[in-house]
């Protein structure tokens, strides 16, 4: 690796970095509309259709972000053998992401969320998926792809959305797998696998996430309890680095016994979606590096702010996140370690 000593550095660093992004992916439908009077039928609003829009969504969202952000990802996953399954294939193709990883199974349904938007207003969502865990051969067509991409890898991110792609057993056996080469490994975890990841490197749940995880509940202001669920966690997942998002308060993070909070930046909210998938692509990135753990969560930071000014889940602008980082002087403001 290159000498790093800049923002400059860290961005061309990216370029160089290949990420693999295990987990349940999904297609993003949007049928955007006007809405001026309220149905006769029901006490709804009629919506007068403009665009329809399908997107690639879940962990291939994160795909998406790693490509912004200059780097090359690897997605492996499993859909259904169905429509929606050849559309979010003929989406990765048109995105220019590779499909080697992807299993196709003809007993899954893919995972589809219609959005009806009116103006900047979210009216309604309709979803199609199947909650499942894989079946004993579904798992062993995903684990071989697994093996294969993980050669290429510099970094892999589990991306967890509990529609059935990950159990205790693969998780503890991609994480050994990645060890045994040296990669680290990064969680974006959901409620039903939560303490599964043992042995991650690095593990990012928002706040929600983290009380239903560790079934504990306690005021958002109360930061004793806060840090005391994160060291229950550190604990837990046998991991010293934890990211927790925490919506407009910004984000924090825990290296063994030191923690950071970094301010959330102000912003024109729009949608807060896919903001979660921008923060877990950039920490991965910087974990790669070996950054400190407040410049990697003072990026990730920055670049789920820029994404929620956004309509819709879309990936992160690497100008702008690059532009706001350097105005910042995020990277000699931050305590930084490159190995």
């Amino acid at each position: 690796m290159n000498q790093i000593t800049s923002i400059e550095d860290i961005f061309s660093a990216f370029n160089r970095l290949t990420v693999l992004i295990v987990g349940d992916v999904m297609i993003d439908s949007y049928l955007w509309g006007k809405t001026t009077r309220i149905s006769p039928e029901a006490p709804v609003p009629i919506v007068n259709v403009v665009k329809r829009e399908k997107r690639l969504g879940g962990a291939a969202n994160v795909a998406l972000n790693v490509q912004a952000l200059g780097a090359t990802p690897l997605l492996c996953s499993v859909v259904g053998q169905d429509k929606d399954g050849g559309d979010f294939l003929r989406l990765m193709e048109e995105k220019e992401l590779s499909t080697e990883g992807i299993v196709q199974s003809p007993e899954r349904v893919t995972t589809i969320k219609h959005r009806i938007i009116a103006g900047a207003q979210q009216l309604l969502r309709v979803d199609s998926e199947i909650e499942t865990n894989l079946t004993d051969y579904e798992e062993k067509y995903l684990e071989e792809r697994f093996v294969q991409l993980l050669e290429r890898a510099d970094v892999v991110v589990f991306e967890d959305y509990d529609k059935g792609v990950f159990s205790e057993k693969n998780i503890q056996r991609f994480i050994e797998l990645a060890a045994a080469r040296n990669i680290p490994t990064v969680v974006d975890p959901k409620k039903k696998n939560f303490l599964s990841y043992v042995g991650c490197t690095l593990f990012k749940p928002n706040l929600k996430e983290l009380k239903e995880g560790l079934k504990l509940d306690f005021a958002d202001e109360n930061l004793q309890a806060f840090e005391e669920a994160v060291e229950e966690l550190q604990h837990r997942l046998q991991t010293g680095q934890i990211l927790v998002t925490l919506s407009e308060r910004g984000v924090f993070v825990a290296e063994n016994s030191v923690r950071t909070y970094i301010a959330a930046h102000r912003r024109s909210i729009s949608d807060v979606s896919g903001a979660g998938d921008t923060v877990i692509s950039i920490a991965a990135l910087c974990l790669a590096l070996n950054t400190s753990m407040p410049f990697l969560a003072g990026l990730s930071n920055l670049g789920g702010g820029l994404v929620c000014e956004q309509v819709g889940v879309v990936p992160v602008n690497r100008e702008r996140l690059f532009e706001e980082a350097q105005h910042i002087r995020l990277y000699e403001t931050h305590e930084h370690r490159i190995a």
